[in-house]
């Protein structure tokens, strides 16, 4: 088992986050064989720290978070979060879940659509509670937080989705490729107001991504996964100072990381390759 340090807590926080102990998930495919989602899977990650998983398509990042998140159970294995079961942290509101697509109320405004949580999980035990319209503000939605989702654009609607999710205090949270359908200019815009909700709240988020650049300048550390079987294949901690400025993005440093975790995944994906041929020779 991989122990994430916290980078940003104090080294007194010896309980982690989150335990995931032996997780394996497979699916049945329609011509009746099998997709092995996750083997094996161990992982540990420590309060506070931000963590980015990546990979290509199919390696299981997705199915990863879901199980994390109690949305999805492992065929095997033991996980928890906070002490608890996946399904006992989502009952306390102890986890917070921001999917690739905003899904606003078409029909409330900004601020309605991200208070709305606060006001139908009247059992969040999160007080008190974040003034909504200061941390929309500090997102960047000042102007934006009376009009409907179809008056502001898809980068705006997303940030209001991380907002909406923060805004309960979630002791997790888990962020399954939010920024995936925006361009690039928008997408480290949101970067750097999601790194500012994160030093707000103190929350441990679990980050999927497809963006090395996006992982490095995001994380603590970055969990490297490959698929066929869907594994983690190295674990890496990002020793880069915070904030991560403009100027470090652009530095040798960073793209020392970017490199180191490219590598990774190309290795990764090579031995994935190796493997299922030899898998498919020895059933031939």
């Amino acid at each position: 088992m991989s122990l994430l340090a916290p980078n940003r807590l104090g080294s007194g926080l010896d309980h982690p986050s989150i335990t995931v102990e032996g997780a394996c998930r497979a699916y049945e495919l329609p011509d009746f064989s099998s997709l092995v989602a996750l083997d094996h899977v161990d992982l540990a990650i420590a309060p506070g720290t931000f963590v980015s998983v990546i990979g290509p398509s199919g390696c299981g990042k997705s199915t990863l978070l879901r199980i994390i998140g109690g949305l999805e159970q492992p065929d095997a294995g033991e996980i928890t979060v906070c002490g608890v079961s996946p399904r006992q942290a989502a009952e306390s509101k102890a986890l917070g879940f921001v999917p690739q697509g905003a899904a606003l109320l078409p029909w409330l405004s900004v601020l309605k659509n991200v208070s709305l949580p606060a006001k139908v999980n009247r059992r969040h035990n999160r007080a008190p509670l974040p003034d909504m319209a200061e941390l929309l503000r500090k997102a960047g939605l000042g102007e934006a937080m009376h009009k409907l989702p179809s008056q502001i654009s898809g980068g705006m609607q997303q940030r209001a989705a991380i907002v909406r999710a923060f805004g309960l205090r979630p002791d997790v949270m888990l962020m399954d490729e939010p920024f995936s359908a925006l361009d690039e200019f928008t997408r480290e815009s949101l970067q750097e107001q999601l790194l500012d909700l994160w030093d707000e709240t103190k929350s441990t988020v679990v980050f999927v991504t497809h963006s090395i650049s996006e992982a490095v300048r995001l994380s603590d550390t970055v969990v490297v996964m490959a698929p066929r079987p869907g594994r983690i294949v190295d674990v890496l901690d990002i020793d880069l100072p915070r904030p991560r400025s403009a100027e470090l993005v652009r530095s040798p440093e960073f793209h020392y990381y970017e490199l180191l975790i490219r590598e990774r995944l190309r290795d990764a994906f090579g031995h994935s390759e190796v493997a299922r041929g030899e898998r498919t020779e020895g059933e031939g």
